[in-house]
């Protein structure tokens, strides 16, 4: 699937990310050092420059000390002030050519500053993770840091043996020379830089459920002490996957994996095959199953599907909330009728001042997006009808796996599912302020077939 490409920086991150080349794979060669919290790397990017020579590009890199750079093997010119990476190559790129950068860097890595605090690369008592939307990527790598621009990747991890290494992707090596341990990842589908993690630390594997012939693979890589707590709260994760893969499609990659940190975190977070949960979401009484959806969701609606930039994050963030609702629909909870109806009671309560379609860099993660953006996804499938809604879901998953999207082009796919064009209630939710009416759907849905370990689990 080619990648949709915006046109020009990002509106809300001007400073990150380069529309004038687009990334075909990076790999990154990396050794960690726990106690000191130090980083060496190397990255080999290939790119290919857009329509008109490039006489110099950008990359983004925090605050670390740069060792050497090549453009296809020659020395350039470059600055770095800033999180930027100025790079003069010794002879401008022509149009539409391949290039390939080698960087080497190395420091302390520290997470970088955002409207929401410091993201990325964050140190822990014992280890490190690296949770990065939206513009966090740059705090451990160099990279083209633009949600359309979206790159295969190659991670090797060499750190003490003590501790092991998940990355998003399969893990291809690992291999034990004296005290120290190397982990090769393959992430092998187009990944957003932000959509790029990884955890180190000392963890238990488990694996979730049997995927059986042709099933994903599922682990979970948790503090032992929390194993039995883990047990039960993602016990029903593998039902979650068959139901998901019922109603969006196939799953768009060649494995999933659940990482618990010994720390508490505000929220879980999705990367690209994994997802980031802290202690607290694990409570033994599925208290935060909700989140075990909405994160699984990700990996077909922002992830696998992702956003030209981040204006469109509703398109992401409202089809993982409605994923919520429809879990707890087809597993014996309440219907998403019932949860659009809790959705719209608070959200009349609130403040009426957010165009979901471009919320704006201070709202971005706004709980008014959420929770607007699933009760729109609901209002779509009172329009449409069930059958259709589905057969859209699924086919919008298909047709943009890879690839990149806008509100524009999900308002056009919606339509070519519908008897008279929807614009109207599009525009009414996405585009406006004031809050429409309750959505109804004329038949309550119920399960037809409930997940085959909901109740035994």
């Amino acid at each position: 699937m080619a990648v949709q490409q915006s046109a020009g920086p990002d509106p809300y991150f001007p400073d990150n990310g380069d529309s004038r080349y687009r990334v075909h794979r990076y790999e990154l060669t990396l050794d960690y050092r726990p106690g000191p919290n130090r980083l060496s790397g190397m990255a080999r990017i290939n790119a290919i420059a857009g329509r008109a020579a490039l006489p110099e590009f950008q990359l983004n890199l925090a605050d670390f000390k740069i060792g050497r750079i090549r453009v296809d093997g020659r020395q350039p010119h470059w600055t770095h002030r800033g999180g930027r990476l100025r790079i003069k190559p010794a002879k401008p790129l022509r149009a539409g050519a391949a290039f390939t950068v080698e960087i080497h860097w190395s420091g302390n890595p520290k997470p970088v500053n955002s409207p929401w605090g410091g993201i990325g690369w964050e140190e822990l008592t014992d280890g490190a993770l690296v949770a990065s939307q939206p513009t966090g990527a740059p705090s451990w790598f160099p990279c083209n840091d633009r949600p359309a621009d979206k790159a295969s990747y190659l991670i090797s991890v060499t750190c003490p043996s003590a501790y092991s290494v998940v990355a998003g992707g399969r893990l291809l090596t690992r291999t034990t020379k004296a005290s120290t341990t190397t982990w090769v990842y393959e992430q092998a589908a187009p990944t957003s830089s932000y959509l790029v993690s990884l955890a180190i630390g000392k963890f238990q594997t488990v694996l979730l459920g049997d995927p059986g012939f042709g099933g994903v693979p599922m682990h979970g890589h948790i503090p032992a002490h929390l194993l039995p707590e883990f047990s039960r709260d993602f016990a029903r994760q593998p039902a979650m996957m068959d139901l998901f893969q019922r109603l969006f499609g196939p799953y768009p990659f060649d494995e999933y994996a659940v990482v618990v940190a010994d720390e508490e975190f505000d929220v879980p977070v999705e990367a690209q095959g994994l997802s980031l949960f802290g202690a607290n979401h694990v409570d033994g009484a599925r208290g935060s199953e909700r989140l075990v959806a909405h994160e699984l969701a990700h990996q077909w609606f922002g992830n696998s599907v992702s956003i030209a930039d981040w204006r469109h994050i509703w398109l992401n963030e409202g089809l993982a909330k409605y994923a919520e609702w429809l879990w707890s629909e087809r597993s014996g909870g309440r219907s998403a009728q019932q949860l659009a109806a809790v959705a719209h009671r608070l959200l009349s309560g609130m403040p009426q001042d957010i165009r979901i379609a471009a919320p704006g860099k201070k709202a971005m993660f706004d709980d008014r997006l959420y929770e607007r953006g699933g009760v729109t996804i609901h209002a779509i499938r009172c329009a449409l009808g069930d059958e259709r809604f589905f057969h859209m879901l699924r086919a919008w998953a298909g047709l943009h796996r890879g690839g990149a999207v806008t509100t524009a082009m999900f308002t056009a796919h919606v339509n070519r599912f519908a008897d008279e064009p929807l614009d109207g209630l599009l525009d009414a939710w996405v585009h406006r302020t004031a809050l429409p009416a309750l959505p109804v759907q004329a038949v309550p849905a119920r399960p037809a077939q409930p997940p085959t370990n909901a109740e035994s689990a």
